[in-house]
């Protein structure tokens, strides 16, 4: 096991920033990035994220490896819901038990970003079309968190199936993503070029201060959700790392490149603390923001990207 992976990750900027964020509530400082600004940034990674992705696609051949790599990462989002909900159930209530199947069926963009900061770290390039992969795996953990709800809940969600995954895919960070994808891959090269210093050289800038303001936000939640024991903690650990484990193995057979093999292997460890809690005010509203969200944000997201990228990574090189 290659120990210096990890030291590296643990003493990236972008990560002590974010633990930063956690110490400055910890110590009760005032300390925070303002709302307006958070967003901003949050906007700016989506942008730069697709549109990158978009410039490598354009550069690529579209062939039968491409479908596949779609093709795994939607029935990923699809399935995962459906054997952790019945983990959960059997400690939560069934409105509680689809939110975060859902949660941890989808992704977190954020956990993608930090891990396109990994690998540039390690010099290793993934293809374009995991931009595609990522925004694609949003939705379909919704759609099953919904009709797991409706199976095993008296609750009906509000406004249909046909609204949640309507607003499945019209979510902000899922438009942004893909809008980009789709303007960098049809943007001009010469053109595109104007924009290079904007989406490439300040992104590791915009990606610790917005860590900062992730740690800030984790800190304000982890008090609460302590209330819920310690099943809730081991399922936010244990979940992420087995699907992560798991996958970084499986996607031999759908990827060539251990960049793309690394993406896949992130993007089923990660949960969404973003998509799926907007959906899930719509469809769930008995589910209780205080549980998933937290799980997800507080937990989950810092163990993957402290121990679980470099795990995962070991992993890819070994096998």
């Amino acid at each position: 096991m290659d120990f210096q992976i990890l030291i590296n990750n643990l003493t990236n900027p972008s990560l002590l920033f974010f633990v930063l964020g956690i110490l400055a509530v910890r110590f009760k400082s005032d300390l925070e990035i303002p709302p307006s600004s958070s967003k901003f940034i949050a906007l700016y990674l989506m942008l730069s994220i697709g549109f990158k992705g978009g410039q490598e696609l354009s550069h690529s051949s579209f062939d039968l490896s491409i479908f596949w790599a779609l093709l795994f990462g939607i029935s990923l989002s699809a399935l995962v819901p459906f054997y952790t909900f019945f983990i959960l159930k059997r400690k939560l209530n069934a409105s509680n038990s689809a939110a975060i199947a859902a949660a941890y069926g989808s992704i977190s963009a954020v956990t993608f970003v930090a891990a396109v900061a990994f690998l540039d770290l390690q010099g290793v390039p993934f293809g374009g079309h995991m931009v595609a992969v990522m925004a694609l795996m949003e939705a379909p953990a919704i759609i099953s968190g919904v009709i797991l709800l409706q199976e095993y809940s008296d609750q009906k969600p509000e406004g249909g199936l046909k609204n949640i995954v309507i607003h499945a895919f019209t979510n902000g960070s899922v438009l942004l993503i893909l809008g980009s994808l789709v303007i960098g891959l049809i943007a001009d090269e010469k053109q595109a070029e104007g924009i290079k210093p904007f989406v490439t050289d300040i992104f590791k800038g915009f990606l610790a201060v917005f860590l900062l303001d992730m740690g800030i936000r984790s800190g304000k939640k982890l008090k609460t959700f302590f209330k819920y024991g310690y099943f809730s903690t081991i399922f936010a650990i244990l979940i992420p790392l087995v699907n992560g484990v798991l996958v970084a193995f499986l996607s031999y057979w759908v990827a060539d490149a251990d960049g793309d093999r690394f993406i896949f292997a992130i993007l089923a460890a990660s949960a969404s603390y973003i998509a799926v809690p907007a959906a899930m005010k719509l469809a769930n509203p008995e589910a209780d923001e205080g549980l998933y969200i937290p799980m997800a944000l507080a937990i989950t997201f810092p163990f993957n990207i402290t121990l679980g990228m470099p795990i995962y990574w070991m992993i890819i090189q070994a096998f």
